[in-house]
């Protein structure tokens, strides 16, 4: 299909890719947290936008310019750490009563989610690596099988992190409910990020 060897694994690897838990996923439900489903739906967009851009600097060739550059690599992993680490430090250090860490509008959630995606440059040597796998070099199109393989990506994106905002939504009046329980699960997505940005400057 479009030159895509496997066409159902395909799909496959990336719903599993999408179930690993991530900084985008735990950018996600804090946004869906604080901002209602819309606030999903907007970091849902940034998600999405963030890969495509990845995706395509990938089929342009940049994982490789970066893996011949290890100074350019290592600097696009530090700012992608240290904007990870600040994040998770901001939700770390809000307190009751102060102004939230993230503000409560949308694009503000799009942003976020897009700059935490395009920062991750794990991610262009991923795609990198993965497109190998599932094209057919005998029925290859070019930018078709790219695309095909692009637009697929985005609408299981956008299935699998609507119907987990959705989810996320649907218990967060619970959560809200009980003050201390919604400030540990803050703290929580807070250490997660911090943990992840940590992690990717040590790797």
């Amino acid at each position: 299909m479009f030159g895509i060897g496997d066409y159902g694994a395909f799909c496959a690897a990336v719903l599993v890719f999408l179930a690993l838990p991530g900084p985008g996923t735990f950018a996600l439900l804090s946004a869906t947290g604080k901002g209602g489903f819309r606030g999903g739906a907007a970091a849902t967009l940034g998600l999405i936008l963030g890969d495509q851009v990845l995706l395509w600097l990938a089929v342009a060739g940049v994982a490789a310019l970066l893996a011949a550059h290890p100074a350019l690599f290592h600097g696009v992993q530090y700012l992608g750490a240290a904007y990870l680490v600040w994040i998770g430090w901001k939700l770390l250090r809000a307190r009751d009563g102060q102004s939230r860490p993230l503000e409560l509008r949308p694009g503000h959630y799009l942003r976020q989610a897009f700059l935490i995606t395009l920062l991750n440059p794990k991610a262009i040597v991923f795609y990198m690596a993965f497109f190998p796998l599932f094209i057919d070099p005998a029925r290859h199109r070019g930018l078709v099988t790219f695309g095909a393989m692009a637009v697929t990506i985005a609408v299981l994106t956008a299935a699998y992190c609507l119907t987990l905002a959705a989810f996320a939504d649907a218990i967060a009046a619970r959560v809200r409910a009980h003050k201390p329980l919604a400030k540990w699960l803050e703290r929580l997505a807070g250490i997660f990020l911090v943990g992840f940005g940590v992690k990717l400057a040590t790797q």
